[in-house]
């Protein structure tokens, strides 16, 4: 799959107009609310369409779904499912956010850590008596627990 175009001067307004027509045509409505991307979904789960003819490139359907619907997407800005599925393309599910919103947003690694609010144990990572450190990976260490580690290595040493 290529990346997707720019729209600045690709289409037309009467080219825009078939190609809404002809994305009409590949959605249908679920009893959620999403609208089920019926045509070739990438193998990550997005869906996509294929536009331009054989040199055509291959515009992502829930970016097409927001610049049909909503308007332009904004420079430097990401287009988040906020129903979380990925082959939905109903714009009122669809909103542009920052790529660091969209990934804190979803279920990584990284989302789940930043939401943590406490370590294993119990400690606050914020508010009064947070304890805190910021190790060489990026990640949050809780001072606390880091202490009562080593001491016990040192003592079992």
């Amino acid at each position: 799959m290529t990346r997707p175009p720019t729209w600045a001067g690709w289409v037309d307004a009467r080219a825009m107009r078939l190609l809404k027509q002809r994305f009409d045509r590949k959605w249908k409505r679920q009893p959620n609310g999403c609208w089920r991307w019926t045509d070739v979904l990438s193998g990550n789960g997005y869906g996509y369409l294929g536009v331009g003819g054989r040199k055509g490139r291959d515009i992502l359907a829930h970016r097409l779904a927001y610049r049909l619907y909503v308007g332009p997407i904004p420079a430097g800005m990401t287009v988040d499912h906020l129903c979380r599925n990925r082959w939905c393309v109903n714009p009122a599910h669809l909103e542009a956010v920052s790529l660091r919103v969209n990934l804190l947003r979803g279920d990584n690694p990284a989302a789940r850590n930043a939401r943590r609010t406490h370590c294993l144990r119990g400690h606050p990572f914020s508010g009064e008596g947070a304890d805190v450190v910021i190790d060489n990976l990026g990640r949050r260490v809780c001072r606390h627990c880091t202490r009562e580690r080593k001491r016990r290595q040192r003592h079992a040493a």
